[in-house]
């Protein structure tokens, strides 16, 4: 697997001011939004963080955990942990979509993390390489550092402090830092809660609105021109890309009177019964027309605990609610790598469905039963699914992270952890978005929200 740097443009007097804010010293002021933050690389390694890889004959996905007092990383296939990170606060991960980096929104910073999965196109063969899991000591400055969308290649980072979006190609990490002529920036009108995705003709859909209120999605071209939009779309939270069209990319996003889909260059309502219906919660595939997406209805609810979900059909918008009978949270939803709809309910079935029908197809045991958290942060199982089509699954309960073949519908394994897991990350080395190939390329980059 190839990886390629795409050098974006960059006026000279602001690839200037990324140089000087790259070098900021202890005590001076902190760096705008967008600027990388590089200081000496960790135990990686120098240079690209490489100094003490090995070769090995493939590689085997890494889970990468976040706990009360840091990070851990775990050999899927052994159940050994590779390393543990000590660093405070409270971390959320990202991955940044070359399969190898994650992208840690802490505070006001994206601090860049290496997992150490390494695969390098040789003609046409790939040689892999493991070295040691560490931060990089690399970032991205963020004043309130959110939400990352990985898409078609390239990754778009937002800030919700000043709504300003950082977007660069996914190989952009390789070295374990940013520089300057790999940055493009962009802004929206005021700072507020927000996303980008990056399309994959050069555009950019965002959206705008207020910390009061927002109710916009844009679709702008380069030179900042609108080119398409709607404002039908109160509380916009959460979004997903779908499969695409031959006219472009599909993205659907979360209202509270209904989704909105992007398709064909048009923004489309998603009709519903309910006066209020809420999906600020969705998830993708690139080689799919249907996207996932939680369900909730009781605009009063302090901690509304859905049993439906919806399924959002890009190309009739139209969305399907089927009723699981159980209900789950928003780290419960994931997507398997032919499309399937993943969902951990409290009883603690990991429900895999047809994503057309909305029939179940497996019904997996994997954990103990479980209810939300009273606060999002807090320890709850969480299910990713990395590109190799396992689903793992995190029992903070029992400190466990399971794998679970979808294909199947087996639980395979249960890998005990030294720590209580919160958030969960999974890495093959394999870029979530490596081409364009619409029809034929199952990879996806999912986005998760947090009800707060």
């Amino acid at each position: 697997m190839p990886i390629v740097t795409r050098t974006l443009c960059l006026s000279t007097a602001m690839a200037a001011a990324f140089a000087l804010n790259s070098c900021a010293t202890p005590g001076s002021s902190a760096p705008k939004a967008g600027a990388p933050t590089n200081s000496a690389s960790s135990a990686a390694g120098e240079e690209d963080g490489n100094a003490d890889r090995q070769e090995v004959d493939g590689l085997a996905p890494r889970a990468v955990l976040t706990y009360d007092g840091g990070l851990m990383t775990v050999d899927t296939e052994t159940g050994e942990v590779v390393a543990k990170t000590e660093t405070d606060g409270f971390l959320r991960l990202n991955n940044a979509g070359d399969g190898r980096h994650l992208l840690i929104s802490d505070g006001d910073e994206f601090r860049i993390f290496d997992s150490g999965l390494i695969a390098e196109g040789h003609g046409d063969h790939d040689h892999y390489y493991e070295t040691a899991p560490a931060l990089t000591g690399a970032g991205i400055a963020a004043p309130e550092a959110a939400h990352v969308v990985a898409h078609e290649g390239r990754t778009a980072l937002f800030a919700d402090g000043t709504g300003g979006i950082t977007v660069m190609d996914s190989a952009a990490f390789s070295d374990g830092k940013v520089t300057p002529g790999e940055v493009e920036e962009h802004s929206t009108d005021t700072a507020h809660h927000g996303v980008a995705v990056p399309l994959s003709n050069g555009d950019l859909l965002l959206t705008q609105g207020t910390a009061e209120s927002r109710n916009t999605v844009q679709v702008v071209s380069p030179d900042g021109k609108v080119l398409a939009e709607t404002t039908d779309c109160p509380g916009v939270h959460g979004e997903a890309s779908a499969q695409a069209t031959d006219q472009g990319d599909v993205v659907t996003l979360g209202c509270e009177n209904g989704p909105v889909i992007y398709r064909d260059g048009a923004f489309s309502k998603v009709p519903v019964e309910e006066q209020y219906q809420r999906s600020g919660n969705q998830f993708g595939d690139h080689g799919s027309p249907i996207v996932l997406a939680d369900y909730k209805t009781d605009p009063d609810a302090e901690q509304e605990r859905p049993t439906r979900i919806g399924l959002i059909d890009t190309r009739a918008a139209s969305m399907k609610t089927v009723d699981l009978g159980s209900p789950y949270w928003f780290r419960s939803l994931a997507r398997g790598a032919e499309g399937e709809a993943l969902v951990l309910t409290y009883d603690g079935e990991l429900n895999i469905l047809d994503e057309e029908t909305g029939g179940i197809v497996h019904e997996v045991k994997v954990t103990g039963s479980w209810e939300e958290p009273a606060e999002w942060q807090s320890p709850g199982p969480a299910v990713k699914v990395g590109t190799d089509g396992f689903a793992y699954v995190t029992e903070p309960a029992t400190k466990k992270l399971h794998v679970v073949d979808v294909a199947a519908g087996t639980l395979v394994d249960s890998l005990d952890l030294p720590e209580t897991p919160v958030e969960l990350a999974v890495l093959t080395g394999e870029a979530e978005a490596p081409d364009h190939d619409h029809e034929n390329n199952h990879d996806h980059a999912q986005n998760e929200e947090e009800d707060h």
